[in-house]
């Protein structure tokens, strides 16, 4: 079997990096595909973070923001602009009502995530007996990502079909109609601290995992073809909208795991399977910063240290306290800071390939 079956990951996640010119509209591009999840973040200034996604379309009141509880459209995307197409190799973003600084002020800095669906996903439980709440959306089974819509029933212990063909590791669903305890809920399959299941994480806050049934229910199901919700507001709000953005690993792309500190600036390695693209890693048995890197934004050989907080609306930082090393194979920290390298602290990541560490026809990569 080959290691990989995705050769190149540019064809289904890429950073993208532009510098602001003041224009509108304005279309951005550079992209290997049509992007159908954006998660963009101004760099030199603190604004919110924006999510988007082609099953909820493009416009002014279809931003989510990771680092809010906020429903969608309440990013004030109206006034400070937002993204207003999905294009072909990239998006076009316009003015808002006071000017465009969540995508396009003069001289202003950016940076955009973005991940490929490759077809429309639809489920009616009913009719199926898959899952017991309708689901549509789109998925990549190849990649192994899914964007999926439904509506909330209010009723904990209720499933939803996810169309990945395979058990998620990852799953990020967000309430898009209802604020009241709306919360980013994360559920990463690696991040247990003790045997209590299931373990949440919670985007838009820097809080250690929770055990929270209300999220996934008391008996959590997550396999092929479904995955269970409790009866909590923030993911089964009944009669709500609510977002679904779900993963499963694949060799030499995607990895979602664990790993402990050694507080040492001689830091763990941590094998991946691929250079990575991007990082992003949370401290689990303690608060600590959802830290996010990528190999797009200014860095020097193999060390990586630009990083930004998804639960903040903070700049970018510079410093080197989030230091990695970006290798053919994983990442290795390079610092002592206890949100990602305490001495026997608890670390989940996710992590999207540059290239994997050795192609389908058994051909290895290079590090930087």
């Amino acid at each position: 079997m080959a290691f990989t079956t995705i050769d190149d990951p540019t064809q289904y996640f890429e950073p993208l990096l532009w510098t602001g010119n003041g224009s509108s509209p304005r279309s951005l591009s550079g992209l290997e595909f049509q992007p159908d999840l954006i998660w963009s973040k101004r760099r030199d200034d603190a604004a919110g973070h924006n999510l988007l996604d082609s099953v909820r379309g493009a416009g002014v009141d279809s931003e989510l923001c990771p680092s809010s509880t906020g429903v969608e459209g309440s990013n004030n995307a109206n006034t400070y602009g937002y993204l207003s197409a999905f294009t072909s190799d990239g998006f076009t973003v316009t003015d808002g009502s006071s000017d465009n600084a969540y995508w396009n002020n003069n001289s202003a800095t950016y940076v955009a995530w973005n991940w490929k669906c490759e077809a429309a996903f639809s489920n009616d439980a009913s009719a199926t007996s898959v899952g017991t709440i309708d689901s549509s959306g789109k998925v990549n089974t190849t990649a192994g990502i899914s964007i999926i819509s439904y509506t909330g029933n209010g009723t904990g212990g209720a499933t939803i079909a996810h169309g990945l063909g395979v058990t998620p590791n990852l799953l990020i669903i967000k309430n898009r109609a209802d604020s009241s305890q709306a919360h980013w809920a994360v559920w990463h399959d690696k991040s247990f601290v003790n045997a209590s299941d299931p373990n949440i994480l919670y985007l838009q806050d820097n809080a250690a995992v929770a055990d929270d049934t209300n999220i996934r229910h008391t008996t959590a199901t997550t396999n092929s073809s479904v995955f269970s919700i409790g009866d909590y507001n923030g993911v089964n709000g009944s009669s709500d909208g609510i977002m679904a953005y779900c993963f499963a690993e694949k060799q030499g792309y995607s990895k979602f795991d664990t790993y402990v500190g050694n507080g040492n600036a001689d830091g763990p390695f941590i094998y991946t399977g691929f250079r990575p693209a991007w990082v992003m890693i949370k401290r689990r048995d303690s608060s600590g910063d959802w830290a996010m890197m990528d190999n797009k934004r200014p860095n020097e050989f193999n060390v990586v240290q630009n990083y930004l907080k998804a639960q903040a609306t903070d700049a970018e930082q510079t410093d080197d306290s989030f230091n990695i090393d970006i290798c053919a194979s994983g990442f290795k920290c390079r610092y002592t800071n206890g949100n990602y390298n305490a001495s026997g602290g608890l670390y989940a990541y996710i992590a999207f390939a540059e290239s994997p560490y050795v192609n389908s026809n058994g051909i290895p990569n290079n590090a930087r």
